[in-house]
């Protein structure tokens, strides 16, 4: 495809045009030179939370390139150091099911859906840098790819049991193929992961810190995806107790079953926060999780997508969904009351 893209700034140092997004487009910009079909997500004040345009212009884009003899290697990344993608604009999905819009919010999910299995599928290495935060759909449009930069300002997670919905974009395949206990802790209580964990559990293949993101573009360019060997520096682990407690952690989330986890936890005392986000965490979700997890850790991708699709179809439509983002987003602060707390009781939420 032609390269997209203004002329640089007269007196712009070499190469530094290639690390700079073009000047004009919209919320995802691109640009194909130099072997590199680059994208860059572009909309900073929502933390690049994806919209149903986006979705389309990046499917469009990497259909392009997939036949294009010129691109021998794809590059997305946030134009902020805040985020690389905060996942869906689940605010505009619950203000279009409320009114009365379900399928432009499924339309939106199976595009979506559609563009993760594009990414799982892509011929050619495609290389995300989740420098910031990457959540939600921002980990579908990272995990399902060949290589996943992370830097030393990297948070990972998938926190969607906290708003009533459950862990999708390709989650019940991506997290049972995790290191073990890490699809399910991150699953169940929507924890989030810095490079270290990152990198341990096998979301991210390669560290890079973000000073030297703008020098591994060139890099990219002339060497191929063989650039990220040569750049990756193992990061340090800020708090190695910790890191050591959270294998006692997940130890427990690799056997026990959902309605023992509080017991198991509350006896751990490296096990508070896990304890607290499963007992926030709308019980529902916790079951669809667990399940969608379960069935997910045999199944292809596809099978996975589809039935997340089936899934959400039911889910966003229901309470849960509603109240979970309206307290998360809308009236932030306030305590989501879930349609059914018995998943809790009977797990020993009151139990410790």
């Amino acid at each position: 495809m032609p390269g997209i893209d203004t002329p640089a700034p007269a007196g712009s140092p070499p190469g530094e045009r290639a690390h700079r997004p073009p000047a004009s487009g919209g919320p995802v910009k691109a640009r194909a030179e130099n072997g590199l079909g680059q994208l860059w997500l572009d909309r900073p004040q929502a933390l690049n939370a994806l919209t149903p345009a986006m979705v389309a212009d990046l499917t469009r884009h990497l259909e392009q390139w997939a036949d294009d003899d010129s691109v021998h290697t794809v590059v997305v990344r946030g134009t902020t150091p805040r985020a690389f993608c905060a996942g869906g604009d689940v605010r505009l999905m619950r203000e279009e099911i409320r009114a009365g819009r379900l399928e432009t919010t499924m339309a939106f999910f199976a595009a979506e859906y559609a563009l993760d299995e594009l990414i799982a599928t892509y011929p050619k290495p495609y290389v995300a840098v989740l420098d910031g935060v990457a959540m939600g759909g921002g980990l579908g449009l990272s995990v399902h790819g060949s290589h996943r930069v992370v830097t030393e300002h990297s948070v990972l997670a998938m926190p969607e049991t906290a708003i009533g919905f459950f862990p999708d974009v390709g989650a019940s395949h991506f997290l049972p193929r995790l290191a073990p206990g890490w699809g399910r802790y991150l699953g169940l209580t929507g924890a989030r992961t810095d490079a270290v964990g990152a990198l341990r559990s096998g979301l991210a293949t390669h560290h890079v810190p973000r000073e030297r993101l703008d020098n591994l573009i060139p890099r990219l360019a002339r060497d191929g995806v063989a650039a990220l060997d040569a750049a990756h520096t193992p990061p340090s682990d800020p708090d190695p107790a910790r890191s050591a407690a959270l294998e006692t952690v997940l130890r427990t989330f690799v056997t026990t079953e959902l309605a023992d986890l509080p017991t198991a936890l509350a006896a751990l005392p490296e096990a508070d926060d896990a304890l607290a986000a499963l007992r926030a965490a709308c019980p529902a979700s916790l079951v669809i999780t667990d399940e969608l997890l379960r069935l997910g850790s045999t199944d292809p991708l596809r099978a996975c997508l589809d039935r997340e699709l089936a899934t959400a179809r039911t889910v966003v439509a229901g309470h849960d969904f509603d109240e979970g983002v309206r307290c998360a987003l809308v009236e932030r602060g306030t305590r989501p009351r879930w349609t059914d707390d018995d998943v809790h009781q009977a797990a020993g939420r009151s139990g410790s």
